[in-house]
C-alpha cells in the first residue's frame, strides 16, 4: 500500500510557486540529480522505473516511464513531476499537485520513504527490477578474480541480527588476504553489499544486471567479484 506524506510547510511553499522555485536551482544540481530510477519496496517485491527530467513542468520539472509503474505500484503511475522538498528529499507529484510520495537520504544511503512500509528510489542495473534482500542472497557464493583466481568461498547467513547485519562464514581455502580480513558478517543497503570483520575492516560490492556482484569501485585495489555457487 502505498501511503501519501504529509507535506512540511517548506514543501507547501515550494508547491505553491512551482515553476519560480525550479528556476533557483543549480543547474548543476538539477542535472545531478535527473536520471532513470527504479522505485522499488525495500521487502524484495517487484518495483518499476521511470526517468527525472531537467525540463521545467508545473510544480517542478518532467518525468516520464512512469507507466511502467500501473500494475506494480498503480499510485506513482499517476505522477506527472518531481521537485526537490527544500530539506534535502526529494517529492513526486500528480497533475493536481498531489504529493504521492516523499523520499529522503540518510547519510549517503539510498533515498526511501519514511512511512509504511519503505520505498527506494534508487539507480538500479538494466533489467532489474527489484531489490536483493538478506533472504534472496543467503547462501552459498565464490569471491575470486573476474574470470579467474578463486579466492574463498563465501556463505551468506539469512539470519538478521538487531544491528540489520548477518552472519557469514568463509571456506577453508581462502587466501591469506581473504582470511586476513577476518570477515564475520555482511550487510545490504539498496544494491550493495558490504562484507564487514571484527576488527573493522570491510568490502563493499555492487550488483550487476545478472545478479552477481563487483567490488565497488570506491573500494580501489584489483577487481574482485562475488559470484553464486
Amino acid at each position: 500500500m502505498i501511503h501519501m506524506v504529509r507535506l512540511t510547510a517548506s514543501a507547501v511553499a515550494l508547491l505553491a510557486c512551482g515553476v519560480a522555485y525550479a528556476q533557483d536551482i543549480d543547474p548543476d544540481v538539477l542535472k545531478a540529480q535527473a536520471g532513470t530510477y527504479l522505485v522499488a519496496p525495500e521487502d524484495g517485491r517487484a518495483g518499476c522505473r521511470m526517468t527525472l527530467e531537467t525540463d521545467m513542468a508545473i510544480g517542478g520539472y518532467s518525468l516520464s516511464g512512469q507507466d511502467s509503474c500501473i500494475k506494480v505500484l498503480p499510485a506513482f503511475a499517476e505522477a506527472s513531476a518531481w521537485n526537490f522538498d527544500g530539506d534535502g528529499g526529494l517529492i513526486l507529484i500528480d497533475a493536481v499537485r498531489e504529493v504521492i510520495a516523499r523520499f529522503v537520504e540518510d547519510e549517503g544511503a539510498p533515498m526511501k520513504t519514511e512511512d509504511g512500509a519503505p520505498l527506494l528510489l534508487i539507480a538500479a542495473p538494466d533489467g532489474v527490477d527489484r531489490l536483493p534482500t538478506y533472504g534472496s542472497l543467503a547462501g552459498a557464493w565464490t569471491m575470486r578474480r573476474p574470470g579467474g583466481e578463486k579466492l574463498c568461498g563465501v556463505t551468506l547467513d539469512g539470519n538478521v541480527g538487531a544491528d540489520e547485519n548477518a552472519p557469514l562464514s568463509l571456506s577453508g581455502d581462502c587466501t591469506a588476504a581473504v582470511t586476513g580480513l577476518k570477515l564475520t558478517a555482511w550487510h545490504i543497503d539498496g544494491f550493495r553489499l558490504t562484507l564487514m570483520g571484527d576488527s573493522g575492516s570491510s568490502l563493499s560490492f555492487d550488483m550487476r544486471a545478472d545478479g552477481n556482484f563487483d567490488k565497488s569501485k570506491e573500494e580501489g585495489g584489483k577487481p574482485l567479484s562475488i559470484v553464486r555457487r
